[in-house]
């Protein structure tokens, strides 16, 4: 068990924006393009992308998500805000789920149930885009997290639950 002396990075974190970010920029960046051609081929042709309705189960199911990914987001920020600026490791609360709950939610609840919210399958394309651009950057913050933290870094990523999401 890691004391909390542990979770501090072996050596000082340059608490700028960028550390905050993370991956961020580069996953927006990366889903960015996708979100434009998306949402004005959903505009040009709405009949493709419609879910038909959505159903009350839909909606209800859509509107579950959605307050989840959102408690989700703003307890993950709050973690982060709370935490990376006295540079400590996070490791409970979403992160003891997974690595990149910020990432995961919004690409697998919220981007989803808006879209169905909003009668369109664009939300659940955008959401795998998201889900791929966070797999393909976030190795390098995690590269970066590992050199920080060590020994830390590598019980907290056997320790979490869905390592692989």
């Amino acid at each position: 068990m890691l004391a909390p002396s542990d979770l501090r990075p072996r050596k000082e974190l340059n608490l700028s924006l960028g550390v905050l970010i993370g991956s961020g920029d580069r996953i927006v960046l990366f889903t960015l393009p996708f979100a434009a051609v998306g949402v004005i081929l959903n505009i040009a042709y709405p009949q493709l992308f419609n879910v038909g309705g959505p159903g009350a189960a839909l909606r209800l199911l859509s509107l579950v998500m959605l307050a989840a990914g959102i408690a989700n987001w703003a307890w993950s920020v709050f973690l982060i805000l709370t935490n990376v600026p006295r540079g400590r490791l996070i490791t409970s609360g979403p992160y003891a789920l997974v690595k990149h709950p910020l990432y995961t939610g919004m690409a697998l609840l919220v981007l989803p149930s808006v879209g169905f919210l909003f009668n369109s399958w664009l939300g659940v394309a955008l959401g795998i885009v998201l889900y791929v651009a966070t797999r393909m950057f976030a190795g390098s913050e995690e590269e970066a997290l590992s050199k920080a933290f060590g020994a830390a870094w590598d019980e907290y990523s056997s320790d979490v639950k869905i390592s692989w999401l």
